[in-house]
Order: C-alpha cells, then sequence, then structure tokens
C-alpha cells in the first residue's frame, strides 16, 4: 500500500541495506509543504530508534540527491510507524492478529467501507477481522484496503514497551547525582 511505487522501489533497498524493513513510503502535501515520509522498522523489534532514524535519514538524503526522483522541493520525514501503526503490509495483519484496528476500504461490501475490530489474521489475501459491534467475522480482500490502522489500546501498550531503555539508565544515573 505504498502511496508512490517508484519512491519505495528506490527506498526500499536502502533501508534494508540498514537492516530496517520498510513500512511505508508516502508523499504528500503541495508546493513548499511537500512531504517524503518514511517510516522503518528493525524486524526483530518493530521499532525504530532515534539514532536508526537519524542513520536512514543520511543514507536516503544522500541517495535521493543523487537519484534526484522528486522534481519539487520537498521534506524528508523518516520515522518508527508508532504505537497507532499504519498497517500497509499483508503480513501486518497477521502479525498483529489480537489486536484492534480500523480498516478502510476502496468499494464497500455488503454496504460498508469501514471497518473497526479486533484483527483475526489473514487467509490468503483476504483479511479476517472480527468486528466491535456485531462480533461477526468479515473477511476483506487486502487488494480494496485505501488505509488501516491499530487503535490504541491498552493491550496494545503493553505489547508495545520498548524492548529496550538503552541510555535510560545513565540518564537516571545522572539525576541520582546532581
Amino acid at each position: 500500500m505504498a502511496d508512490n511505487p517508484a519512491l519505495t522501489r528506490l527506498i526500499a533497498p536502502e533501508a534494508e541495506a540498514l537492516g530496517f524493513a520498510l513500512v511505508r513510503v508516502r508523499l504528500f502535501g503541495k508546493g513548499d509543504e511537500r512531504t517524503l515520509q518514511v517510516m522503518a522498522e528493525r524486524p526483530d523489534t518493530r521499532q525504530l530508534t532515534i539514532d536508526d532514524c537519524a542513520e536512514l535519514s543520511r543514507r536516503l538524503s544522500d541517495m535521493l540527491d543523487r537519484e534526484d526522483p522528486i522534481e519539487e522541493a520537498y521534506r524528508l520525514e523518516v520515522s518508527s510507524p508508532g504505537i497507532d501503526r499504519p498497517l500497509t503490509r499483508l503480513q501486518d495483519f497477521a502479525d498483529w492478529a489480537g489486536h484492534e484496528a480500523r480498516i478502510v476500504l476502496d468499494a464497500p461490501i455488503d454496504g460498508q467501507k469501514q471497518f473497526k475490530g479486533e484483527l483475526a489474521g489473514i487467509e490468503g489475501e483476504t483479511i479476517a477481522i472480527v468486528l466491535q459491534k456485531s462480533g461477526t467475522v468479515a473477511h476483506v480482500p487486502f487488494g480494496g484496503v485505501v488505509d488501516a490502522k491499530l487503535v490504541l489500546t491498552d493491550k496494545l501498550i503493553k505489547a508495545t514497551v520498548p524492548l529496550s531503555f538503552e541510555g535510560a539508565e545513565q540518564e537516571i544515573e545522572a539525576e541520582e547525582h546532581d
């Protein structure tokens, strides 16, 4: 679900060379307000540190300066997908099964374009979601998804607690010695 497949093809190898998985590439805005948004994560932690963002940003800036794929001026934004992350790859819907999500389709299924509920995994190219209102399972085609993201819940917060508090001990020690 990349907004710009050509940019994604340029950016993905750069992210992968650093050991990151690309989550989303989006170019949005107009005129002087254009932003190239790149979301990535470490496959093992599903997180990206500030240092990771800086490293990827430098690498992408160099490559984008060389290739010059965007004619207009733009701002590069590199980030982690965050806790209420967008779900952009089919595997995301399986990986986050058991968590609440919102899914918007390009065309309605039985009169419904928006779905909210607990992800129940994938079956081929179809996403299963237990609907919040009815408790029934809806099957939505991945190819029809125009927007999907996790919903911030206590369960999600517990599941995404940072795996590393690197540097936190030093900060605490510094405060204790002052």
